[in-house]
């Protein structure tokens, strides 16, 4: 059983992402949270899977409550959800940890399947909005930034290289290995060794600094 946290002050978005999410006898929405410093001590309370956390609110917002979640709960994966005017949070929370970020009008299957992915452990980017944010956070990098993360990406391999091009396109596992006609479980085996070459805590991370890297 998946255990979400549903963080959103607006009361009608948290009752029909519950409605939604309580569809799939997988996933069970354990409490809901109008506030980020309510999300923190719900998610460590009930020892939540996922949290999905709307940037704006009152007492706390998403971006402060993140890294606080990261501490508090960090066995929990962070979803935030977002729109396109957000794309300078959206930003800083990939950075801080997040796993990823659905817009708040996204489809409920969509929705369902990005809870799965975070408790499975993979981060989810909305397809319908991954390249298009990507490219323009990664259009506002410093060439500094750029040429750092040309460095980071030299010390992988030909192979690694072409499965963090296909993250940086927000591919899935299966999308990439038809890609590149590799089995799903090869692709998430290179995935592991990506990441921890470089350095990057969830493949959220790895796709950025693959945009950055001009991958």
């Amino acid at each position: 059983m998946i255990k979400v946290v549903v963080a959103d002050d607006e009361p009608l978005i948290r009752a029909g992402i519950r409605m939604i999410l309580t569809s799939d006898p997988d996933i069970r929405v354990v409490a809901e949270a109008a506030n980020g410093r309510d999300a923190v001590e719900l998610t460590r309370a009930h020892a939540a899977d996922v949290v999905l956390l709307d940037l704006q609110m009152p007492v706390m917002d998403g971006l402060t409550a993140l890294p606080e979640l990261r501490r508090a709960a960090p066995e929990a994966r962070v979803v935030v959800l977002t729109t396109f005017g957000e794309r300078d949070n959206v930003l800083r929370a990939l950075e801080y940890g997040g796993a990823g970020f659905l817009l708040k009008d996204t489809a409920p299957a969509e929705l369902i399947r990005a809870v799965r992915a975070a408790a499975a452990g993979d981060a989810y980017l909305s397809p319908g909005a991954t390249r298009h944010v990507v490219e323009q956070l990664a259009s506002g990098r410093a060439a500094a930034r750029n040429e750092e993360a040309r460095s980071r990406v030299a010390a992988l391999s030909g192979r690694e290289r072409e499965v963090l091009a296909l993250l940086g396109e927000g591919l899935s596992n299966a999308d990439a290995g038809r890609r590149l006609h590799m089995s799903e479980a090869t692709v998430k085996t290179y995935v592991s060794r990506i990441l921890a070459k470089l350095g990057c805590e969830n493949r959220v991370q790895a796709a950025l600094l693959a945009r950055d890297a001009g991958l």
